[in-house]
């Protein structure tokens, strides 16, 4: 039989993010897992690089609380409310701390996660002529094409350290099954030294086993497997709870103000030993307003075998 994967939030933090490490918390609009966030918060790493195409307020929290050094990104913005203070306060002020950007478009990071992905030296995309980044970012290069068709713009290959990617569900060797608006979860598992899935369902091998095409990341890529359901509140995890508006529309008052941001963190995270204890702070009546209803998928016959 094999051996489980399974872990609590703190053992896998405690066993995989080093002071100085390249963290990567991914997932596009929808499966950022702020429970990792806020553990590694609480474990009071430092120096990190965190690395994602939209840091989102997961960053803007974690930027706050002095654990990064730096900052790889595409996209950067509080979705549909507008600026991430704790970053700009960051980046404009050294407040908490200084922090170096890396920026690129989101094709740009894609690149580098893929080219991450596939152990390539770079990766080509077309989209940086006649753009401004490369003069904002040198690590964007302009190479002559071998198939004499010109220049093309390169991006080196992003490998993270680590990892964490939230999920619907996994078994406990790290299978792990995601449907619904999809990032770059895949590449980022392939392209990461070590990875941490977090899911709101454990589930049995055979239930992975009866639906292979769902399955995004093989267990052989997977270093541990975090069973924390609700791990991406405030953001949405398709068929099991909605994105939580209000949350960003609160956090974009309270992340003005270095001093109140703070008063966040020490309520809703120091304060706050695991993700249990988060969510009974949060309340059942909140929760309750993120329901996100049913509407099932057809069944489909991949024919019987034996």
């Amino acid at each position: 039989m094999n051996e489980t994967k399974i872990c609590t939030m703190a053992e896998a933090v405690t066993r995989y993010v080093a002071d100085s490490d390249v963290v990567a918390i991914e997932g596009f609009t929808a499966f950022i897992d702020f429970a990792a966030a806020h553990e590694i918060i609480r474990q009071r790493r430092q120096n990190l690089t965190l690395a994602r195409m939209t840091p989102d307020i997961v960053y803007d929290q974690m930027i706050a609380a002095g654990v990064a050094g730096k900052l790889i990104f595409s996209y950067l913005g509080n979705p549909g409310v507008g600026s991430l203070h704790c970053i700009r306060r960051a980046v404009e002020k050294g407040i908490p701390k200084p922090l170096e950007i890396e920026e690129y478009s989101h094709f740009g990071m894609v690149g580098r996660y893929t080219a991450g992905a596939a152990n390539l030296p770079f990766f080509p995309l077309r989209s940086f002529q006649g753009s401004d980044l490369p003069e904002a970012n040198p690590r964007i290069k302009f190479v002559q094409s071998p198939y004499d068709d010109g220049e093309i713009g390169v991006v080196p290959p992003l490998k993270p350290d680590i990892a964490f990617l939230h999920a619907q569900r996994a078994d406990a060797q790290g299978n792990t099954q995601i449907w619904g608006l999809l990032g770059m979860q895949k590449e980022v598992a392939f392209a990461a030294r070590k990875v941490v899935v977090i899911v709101e369902e454990i589930v049995d091998e055979a239930i992975i086993r009866n639906d292979p095409n769902r399955t995004l990341i093989p267990g052989l890529v997977v270093d541990a497997i975090v069973h924390e359901p609700y791990g991406a509140h405030p953001s949405y995890v398709q068929g099991y709870y909605d994105r939580d508006n209000a949350f960003y529309l609160a956090w974009d008052k309270i992340s003005r103000d270095q001093a109140a941001t703070e008063a966040w963190l020490e309520e809703w995270v120091y304060n706050v030993p695991d993700r249990t204890s988060y969510l009974d702070k949060l309340g059942q009546d909140r929760l309750a307003t993120l329901d996100a209803g049913e509407a099932w998928a057809e069944p489909v016959n991949y024919g019987r075998y034996d």
